[in-house]
């Protein structure tokens, strides 16, 4: 790799698996240092001895007040600083609106939006003493496009987006802020909703004009683009990485 973070500090929440850790390791890759993060301690631990020298683990619930202060407080701690703050800790519940239950909504919003606030905030404030920082979201392609069954989802991602405009816009020049939609990624859990029968790859692929699903080391290139200087004139701005899923208006045959 060429080093394009080297010297950096980065926390990226959700990170034990699927995309997070491919950030993870792509940061690490590109020299930064990071500390990743899952709500146990010793799963976070356990990744970061995985990932080898420079990863630290912080088990906490982002979620919380609590829990992303001590994100933030224990990267600086550990590391000396933080330069990049990856939001990417975030679930999903299928559900017909009529019964969705109000915990199951609060669940998503919690995780899918508190904690981007959260998170965003404690980074903000170590960033603008510093004179610097990035803060990456991640999105969805549902904060696009309406997916029936899942309104907390589609709707705490689109907040996002939001979010992301209204961050950039106001921590400016010192910390950009910018978000990555994802579209379909074969991680752990699409594989298991596979196996469940909830989604079939086979027709996502043929709907989608690049044929395939994407692998999670393919979307995390967006989020170190974003985190390097590459991207420094770039903030408020929302990267798809679908394959071409939202911009294929017809359907099969057409």
């Amino acid at each position: 790799m060429s080093g394009r973070l080297e010297g950096r500090v980065a926390a990226i929440t959700g990170s034990s698996r699927g995309i997070g850790r491919a950030v993870a390791e792509a940061f690490l890759a590109e020299g930064a240092k990071v500390v990743v993060n899952s709500r146990q301690q010793k799963v976070a631990d356990r990744v970061a001895g995985e990932l080898g020298e420079g990863a630290a683990g912080v088990g906490a619930d982002v979620a919380t007040e609590a829990g992303a202060a001590t994100l933030v407080d224990r990267a600086v701690d550990t590391f000396g600083r933080l330069d990049v703050l990856v939001n990417n800790a975030g679930m999903a519940v299928a559900a017909d609106t009529r019964e969705l239950s109000l915990e199951a909504w609060s669940r998503v919003v919690d995780l899918n939006m508190t904690a981007v606030f959260l998170c965003s905030r404690e980074a903000a404030r170590h960033m603008s003493a510093a004179g610097r920082g990035v803060i990456i979201n991640t999105a969805s392609v549902q904060a696009f496009a309406p997916f029936p069954r899942r309104l907390a989802y589609g709707a705490t991602k689109a907040a996002v987006v939001m979010m992301t405009r209204i961050m950039a816009a106001e921590w400016a020049p010192a910390i950009r802020v910018n978000a990555v939609a994802p579209g379909y990624v074969r991680t752990a859990m699409t594989e298991k909703l596979r196996a469940d029968g909830r989604i079939d790859f086979d027709a996502i692929s043929r709907r989608t004009p690049q044929r395939r699903i994407a692998e999670p080391a393919e979307v995390a290139g967006a989020y170190t683009y974003l985190a390097s200087d590459e991207a420094s004139f770039v903030t408020g701005e929302t990267i798809v990485v679908d394959g071409g899923w939202l911009a294929f208006g017809a359907f099969e045959g057409i």
